[in-house]
C-alpha cells in the first residue's frame, strides 16, 4: 500500500521583519518570530503590522509563519493575551508556539497551537497527551536521542519539531530557575540573565579548588547538519534553527546551509516532500562555521559524549584557519588552507586560556599584518570569527526564491489569451482584445522572450507554449501588458488559494475531555502561573498543582536540571567511565559571592544545581 509523502519543514528564526523575509528567500519553509509581548525572548518583540507583512510575503511561497507566545502568564495578563491572539490570527499567522496551558482555555480563533520546548516535551506519554488536547505540532526537548525521538514518533501522530542548530541551554528548557532565583529575571518570562555563560571555580566539599575560572555550564552550539536524514527517519518533520536574537547574516547563511542539505535528501527520498514551494538560489556558498558558534556538537543525538562543552569561552569561536607558522616583526604567517582577507577578525586562546581577538589590517600572500600585534605564539591554532568577504556578500541581496511557471499563449476570435500555471497548480487565464494582422517575421521567439521577462516577481518561467492559428504580429508592449496583468492575477489567486490549517477549539475540547495528563501531581516544575492553567490540569486528572517558582520562590529545590554532567566531564562518572572522583563531594560552583551546589542524579542521568544555603 502506498503511503502519502510526509512534508518536511525547515523552520528558521527571525528577530524582525527583515530577518523573516530573508529566511523565506534563503529557503525556509516556515519562520518563527516573537509576538509583540510574551515571547521567550523578551528583547525580540515585533509589531502586528510587521507580522502581517511577513505573513503576506511568506504565503506567496506557501511558507508558514509561527508566532512565539511562549512565556508563562499572570492572571491579569490573560485578557490582553486573548485579544492579541485574535489580532495575530487576523494578521494571517499560521500557528502560535505556546507554553502556558491557560491559553487553551481562552476564547480562541481557529488558530493552531504548537507546544513549545519550554513545556519540557521528552516522553511519549507527554507528547501523546498534547496531541489529544489539540496541539498540532510539538517541539521536543533538545536532549533527546534518536532512539528517544523514534519512541515518541511511534506513539504519536502529531508532527514533531526538533532543533538542529544553534545555541544550547544547559538545562532542560522550561526547567531552569537559576536566573529567576539569583536576579529575579525569569527564563520562563523571556528574561534569562544567562548565568550558564559565567566563569566558575569548581570546589569540593573542603573548599579545595578543582578547576579555576572556566565556563563550566557553557555548552557548544548544536549542529546536526550531518544527521538530517537520521532525524527524518526517526520521525522528525520540522527541523528548527535556533536564533531569534541573531543577526540577518546568520539567518541567511544557516538557513541556506540547511536548505541545500535537506534538498539533497528530498531529491532521492520520495517519501519526504518539501513543506513549501519555490526554489532558492544563492550568490554565496553557505558555510555553517562562518556564522556565530561556540564550536559544534550534535549534542545527545547518539548518546552521551564529552564533546558538548565550551568551558574555555562562551563567545563565538569561528572557523579554524590554521596555526601560527612564523612570527616576524609586526606580522606572522599561518600554516593553513583558508584564504584571509583585509578586515577579518581572528581569535586565539592566550596563555591564561582566555579567548582573545584581533583584526587583520592587511594580507600579503600568506603573511598577516594585524592592526595591533597580539600575544600569539608559534603553533597556536587560530580561528576566524569574522570573514570580511563573506559578510560583504551577505550584506547585499544574496538569494532569490522563484516559483516555476508555465505559460500558454494563444489567439481567439477577438484577440489573444495568456494562461499562467505555477508549480503548485495555481492557474489564471486573461484575455485581451486585439486587432490581428499577419507578421512578416516569425513571432514565436519574441513572444517567449517578452513573456519570460518576470524580473522581481516571485516567478521564473519553466516553459512558454504558443498556440496560434496564424503567425500574427504581437507588439512587445502588448506582450508586456499581458504579462503584467497575468502575474498580478496569479499573485491574487495565490493569496486567495492559500489555506491556513485551522483548529476548531470548540470541537477539540469536546474530544479532549477524556485525555488524562501523565502525572497526578505537578510541582513548581509544571510552571503553572495562573488559575486557567491550574483548571486545565485539574480537568485532566491532576490532583495537586503547585504554583510556579516565579510567583512563589522556594528554597532548597533544584534550580536547574541538566543532562550535562560535570562529574562525567571530569572523567569521574561511575556509570559510563567506571571511575570515582578523588575529591570529596558535594561539589560547588563559585562565581564571586555566588555559590551553587551540585547533586548528581545517576538514576536519571542528570546533574542538579541548587543555590547554596
Amino acid at each position: 500500500m502506498r503511503t502519502e509523502a510526509r512534508p518536511i519543514e525547515l523552520l528558521s528564526p527571525a528577530k524582525d521583519l527583515t530577518c523573516g523575509k530573508e529566511a523565506i528567500l534563503h529557503g525556509a519553509d516556515a519562520v518563527y518570530i516573537g509576538a509583540p509581548r510574551f515571547s521567550a525572548r523578551a528583547a525580540a518583540g515585533n509589531t502586528l503590522d510587521d507580522i502581517r507583512e511577513l505573513c503576506d510575503f511568506a504565503h506567496l511561497y506557501s511558507a508558514r509563519i509561527y508566532v512565539a507566545l511562549n512565556t508563562i502568564l499572570r492572571d491579569e495578563e490573560l485578557g490582553e493575551v486573548e485579544r492579541m491572539i485574535r489580532r495575530l490570527y487576523e494578521a494571517g499567522v499560521d500557528a502560535l508556539i505556546v507554553q502556558d496551558m491557560g491559553i487553551t482555555r481562552m476564547d480562541l480563533p481557529p488558530i493552531p497551537l504548537h507546544a513549545s520546548t519550554q513545556m519540557d516535551n521528552r516522553t511519549p506519554e507527554k507528547v501523546r497527551f498534547l496531541e489529544e488536547v489539540g496541539f498540532s505540532q510539538v517541539v521536543l526537548a533538545r536532549e533527546l536521542s534518536l532512539n528517544q525521538i523514534r519512541a515518541v514518533a511511534e506513539r504519536a501522530t502529531v508532527p514533531l519539531e526538533v532543533f538542529v542548530h544553534g545555541a544550547l541551554c544547559v538545562s532542560y528548557s522550561g526547567q531552569c530557575y537559576l536566573s529567576a532565583a539569583m536576579s529575579g529575571r525569569s527564563a520562563n518570562r523571556g528574561e534569562c540573565a544567562q548565568y550558564c555563560r559565567l566563569p566558575y571555580d569548581l570546589e569540593d566539599a573542603r573548599g579545595k579548588t578543582i578547576v579555576s575560572r572556566k565556563h563550566l555550564l557553557s555548552l557548544k552550539d548544536m549542529n546536526r547538519g550531518d544527521y538530517i536524514e537520521e532525524l527524518l527517519d526517526a520521525g522528525a518533520s520540522s527541523l528548527k534553527i535556533e536564533g531569534r536574537l541573531k543577526d540577518v547574516s546568520y539567518v541567511k547563511n544557516v538557513t541556506a546551509w540547511y536548505r541545500k542539505k535537506i534538498d539533497a535528501i528530498l531529491a532521492r527520498r520520495p517519501e519526504y516532500v518539501r513543506a513549501s514551494a519555490g526554489t532558492s538560489t544563492f550568490t554565496f556558498e553557505p558555510v555553517a562555521e562562518k556564522s556565530f558558534n561556540r564550536g559544534f556538537t550534535p549534542f545527545f543525538l547518539h548518546g552521551r559524549t564529552k564533546e558538548i562543552t565550551s568551558f574555555d569561552t562562551p563567545k563565538s569561536l569561528g572557523e579554524p584557519v590554521g596555526t601560527v607558522k612564523e612570527l616576524k616583526g609586526n606580522s606572522f604567517t599561518i600554516a593553513g588552507l583558508k584564504t584571509l582577507n583585509n578586515g577579518d577578525g581572528l581569535t586565539f586562546f592566550n596563555e591564561r586560556g582566555e579567548l582573545e581577538g584581533f583584526r587583520v589590517n592587511r594580507v600579503e600572500a600568506n603573511r598577516i599584518f594585524p592592526l595591533d600585534r597580539p600575544a600569539i605564539r608559534l603553533r597556536i591554532p587560530l580561528f576566524r570569527n569574522v570573514d570580511q568577504e563573506f559578510e560583504r556578500l551577505l550584506s547585499k541581496p544574496s538569494a532569490e526564491r522563484k516559483l516555476a511557471l508555465r505559460m500558454e499563449w494563444g489567439d481567439n476570435a477577438f484577440g489573444f489569451s495568456l494562461s499562467l500555471t505555477d508549480e503548485t497548480g495555481a492557474r489564471v487565464t486573461i484575455t485581451q482584445p486585439f486587432e490581428k494582422e499577419l507578421a512578416r517575421r516569425d513571432q514565436a521567439d519574441n513572444i517567449r522572450a517578452q513573456l519570460s521577462k518576470l524580473g522581481n516577481t516571485p516567478f521564473e518561467v519553466e516553459a512558454v507554449e504558443i498556440s496560434m492559428m496564424d503567425n500574427w504580429f504581437v507588439p512587445s508592449s502588448f506582450l508586456a501588458e499581458m504579462r503584467r496583468k497575468g502575474v498580478e492575477a496569479l499573485l491574487a489567486a495565490r493569496r486567495i488559494r492559500y489555506r491556513r490549517e485551522e483548529t476548531r477549539w470548540d470541537q477539540v475540547r469536546v474530544k479532549a475531555e477524556k485525555a488524562v495528563f501523565p502525572e497526578k501531581e505537578l510541582t513548581y516544575l509544571g510552571n503553572v502561573s495562573n488559575q486557567e492553567a491550574r483548571r486545565f490540569y485539574e480537568s485532566h486528572g491532576v490532583n495537586k498543582v503547585e504554583e510556579a517558582f516565579e510567583w512563589s520562590p522556594r528554597e532548597g529545590v533544584p534550580l536547574m536540571f541538566s543532562k550535562h554532567c560535570l562529574r562525567y566531564s571530569m572523567g569521574w562518572c561511575p556509570t559510563f567511565q567506571k571511575r570515582r572522583s578523588p575529591y570529596e563531594e558535594p561539589f560547588y560552583l563559585r562565581y564571586k559571592d555566588m555559590r551553587l551546589r551540585l547533586r548528581f542524579d545517576c538514576k536519571n542521568c542528570q546533574m542538579l544545581v541548587y543555590a547554596d544555603e
